[in-house]
């Protein structure tokens, strides 16, 4: 019996779905979650309240925030750091700030593909979050990163299983860059796959355009258009996701890769077939 618990500080577009993959139609044996999230705020306040889930004595944690190194996810990683936990994040990217969560003991996938919302209240409504975030998920599943986050957390489940426990679980440590997710989508068509590439590159390029608007810019109109702009670019990468996806339908060929009841992943490509 494998025990997750995830904890969930402000808000990713993976953050939606972090808790389901491991059980898409909750029908998987042997397999029980926990979750404990804060909402948009992340915190060091935030960060001492997840404390409680530790007595849930998962078998492993997944911590997911934007930007780790910010106060709230460092306070919270202190509360984790004796325990199995994979941290997932756009940051940190650089190899010694990656290097430090390793030695630390922690594991890690940072998703520079998982793109900084345009949170300027001169642009960004609830409305305009929710659209946003349905954008960011089209990509995110279809282009190959939600199956790598997948496959990652069975590996680790796998290990508990297997008998394994504590420092003996072997964590990943992972930079999910665009051509590291797309490896992962299983696409059959390389004009498929070529769409689903760029949409991924586009997504990392969101943060880019929209990092000096959140916190440098201050002229209305600079703020607005940068935000829009990079929200536009987002909207572009979602239906370029969409085409490449059509493309594997009308050849008959999405991979899909569902958990069969005990666990173990099955495989299928035609619609009509049974995975395997």
């Amino acid at each position: 019996m494998a025990k997750i618990g995830f904890i969930k500080l402000g808000n990713l577009g993976m953050s939606q779905v972090i808790d389901l993959v491991q059980d898409e139609i909750a029908a998987r044996q042997g397999i029980q979650m926990r979750v404990f999230g804060t909402g948009p705020k992340m915190g060091p306040d935030e960060a001492a309240d997840t404390e409680r889930l530790k007595n849930f004595n998962a078998d492993f944690y997944v911590m997911i925030s934007p930007n780790s190194s910010a106060p709230g996810p460092t306070a919270a990683r202190e509360i984790y750091k004796d325990v199995p936990c994979i941290v997932i994040s756009d940051g940190p990217t650089k190899k010694d700030a990656r290097q430090a969560l390793e030695d630390a003991g922690f594991g890690y996938i940072i998703m520079t593909v998982d793109p900084l919302i345009g949170a300027k209240t001169e642009f960004l409504d609830p409305v305009e979050m929710a659209s946003f975030n349905s954008d960011a998920m089209k990509v995110l599943s279809t282009c190959g990163a939600v199956r790598l986050i997948q496959e990652e957390f069975d590996r680790v489940a796998e290990q508990v299983d297997a008998g394994k426990s504590g420092k003996d679980l072997v964590l990943p440590h992972i930079l999910a860059k665009p051509e590291k997710c797309i490896e992962r989508a299983g696409f059959n068509n390389p004009y498929a796959k070529a769409k689903a590439l760029a949409a991924m590159h586009m997504a990392d390029k969101v943060a880019e355009i929209n990092f000096p608007a959140c916190f440098m810019m201050k002229e209305i109109e600079q703020v607005t258009l940068t935000t829009a702009t990079a929200h536009e670019m987002m909207r572009a990468a979602a239906q370029l996701a969409i085409d490449a996806r059509e493309i594997e339908k009308s050849n008959d060929t999405v991979f899909r890769q569902p958990h069969s009841k005990k666990g173990n992943l099955l495989t299928k490509t035609k619609l009509y077939e049974k995975p395997q």
